[in-house]
């Protein structure tokens, strides 16, 4: 775990900021590469000091085609999403444990929080995730009407630093 504080004067004392693309094309292509393209990264990872943030831009159950996977089924999306997600971050050499902060857009979110919250809860619990990312849940429309969930998030490591089990 990344002590707060010290990460935030390593930043601080950062001579430059470094950033790329993050991606992972076994999991998902990327946007630019859509049938009707769309201009963004699937991340972004900052270089700050001795500590890198890594952007990952709204994710959802899109294949390596760039297909949509399991349109209707809310929980194989849901549990797509946290896959795609995590290929991102093993890019980077970061892992769940890393992330900070998510937002997470659902298309209904009356309707689909209750097994949202259980997806993520059972994904968290078998990550082991302590402390939980700070979140916040949205009601949207999403980008394909096929869709019914999104997430973003950020995560912070040290650069350098493998990732823990």
């Amino acid at each position: 775990m990344i002590d707060i504080s010290r990460a935030l004067a390593e930043v601080a004392s950062a001579a430059t900021i470094g950033k790329r693309a993050v991606c992972a094309p076994r999991a998902l292509n990327e946007a630019y590469d859509y049938e009707r393209p769309s201009s963004f990264s699937r991340g972004l990872r900052l270089d700050l000091g001795n500590v890198a943030v890594i952007l990952i831009s709204g994710t959802a159950s899109i294949g390596a085609d760039g297909e949509t996977l399991y349109p209707g089924d809310f929980r194989a999306q849901t549990r797509r999403t946290f896959e795609n997600i995590t290929a991102l971050l093993e890019s980077e050499g970061a892992s769940w444990k890393d992330i900070v902060r998510t937002t997470c857009y659902l298309r209904d979110i009356e309707r689909d929080y209750a097994a949202f919250n259980e997806e993520r809860t059972a994904f968290y619990a078998a990550e082991r995730l302590d402390p939980l990312p700070a979140s916040t849940g949205i009601q949207a429309i999403l980008c394909r009407p096929d869709l019914l969930i999104e997430i973003e998030a950020i995560a912070a490591i040290r650069i350098g630093e493998a990732v823990r089990e």
